[in-house]
């Protein structure tokens, strides 16, 4: 059987919604109490027993290799200060076994082209995407969940969720035979409310297989003469199955401030630190 081994992470956007946070730093570095956007991302992918990371990156995401790879000053400072938590802390952010492999988008082309500079390193194996601007809170991870949901059916998988109809017009929606995990019978970009197939919008978590490569690389721009994924997935949908997986779990869209500010709320009132001072805190206004 064909194991899910690697994860490819498009990290190139500019994170406009977000400026001028994001004119120096990467949206996918915005914290979340104490951890930044793309470590859950990546801490969800290792819990689905996924090894390869594979960053889509461009100009000014430098900070992104930086948290993942060693601090020696950091670590030194910290060890000889004898703050031992914070160096284990620091040194834990990604475990040993874990390789980061870093590829640059030379421009933003979109999310298909994005997942198409990937090719090279994944080859031939089925692969995870995850968009670290969709938090999404549970346990088991919801790529955990994803990756068993693969392993049983061998085909791609994309992961969704039932939006407010009048929100279709902000994602990928897909129209499935019904079952659960359903079938997916067609998958539409961004298609207005009166028009959209359904309301199962795919939500920032795809298992996909290699052969979406030869999709993407003859996909025409289309939507802001961007490669969409989501042309490349319905292409891929005229020869191999494709399932629409409802996941379990609660998602923070964390590329719009409202989202970000839900997440922080959500993640800080459990935060084993100040979790109890916050929900206190929060009560009392």
């Amino acid at each position: 059987m064909t194991q899910v081994r690697k994860c490819v992470f498009p990290v190139a956007g500019m994170g406009s919604r977000f400026l001028p946070a994001t004119k120096a730093s990467p949206k996918e570095m915005m914290p979340v109490v104490d951890k930044p956007l793309i470590q859950y991302a990546v801490e969800e992918a290792v819990a689905a027993g996924i090894t390869d990371m594979i960053f889509i990156t461009g100009r000014n995401k430098r900070s992104i290799e930086d948290h993942f790879d060693k601090a020696y000053e950091v670590e030194a400072e910290l060890a000889a200060r004898g703050k031992l938590e914070l160096l284990e802390l620091v040194q834990g952010i990604i475990p040993k076994h874990i390789n980061c492999i870093y590829i640059r988008q030379p421009e933003a082309l979109g999310l298909g082209h994005a997942v198409l500079c990937a090719a090279p390193v994944v080859n031939e194996e089925p692969f995870a995407i995850i968009l670290a601007d969709d938090m999404i809170d549970n346990d088991p991870a919801v790529m955990q969940q994803m990756v068993g949901v693969y392993e049983q059916h061998q085909c791609s998988v994309l992961g969704v969720e039932e939006v407010p109809r009048e929100h279709t017009r902000q994602y990928g929606i897909v129209q499935t035979d019904g079952g659960e995990p359903g079938a997916v019978r067609a998958i539409v970009e961004k298609p207005r409310p009166e028009e959209a197939p359904s309301n199962l919008a795919v939500v920032g978590r795809y298992i996909l297989s290699p052969r979406i490569f030869h999709h993407l690389a003859s996909v025409q721009a289309g939507a802001g003469g961007e490669i969409q994924l989501t042309d490349g997935i319905a292409a891929l949908l005229k020869e191999e199955k494709v399932l629409a997986y409802r996941f379990k779990g609660v998602r923070y869209d964390c590329g719009s401030k409202l989202g970000y500010l839900q997440a922080m709320v959500a993640y800080g009132q459990k935060h084993p630190e100040v979790g109890a001072a916050f929900s206190a805190y929060l009560k009392s206004l």
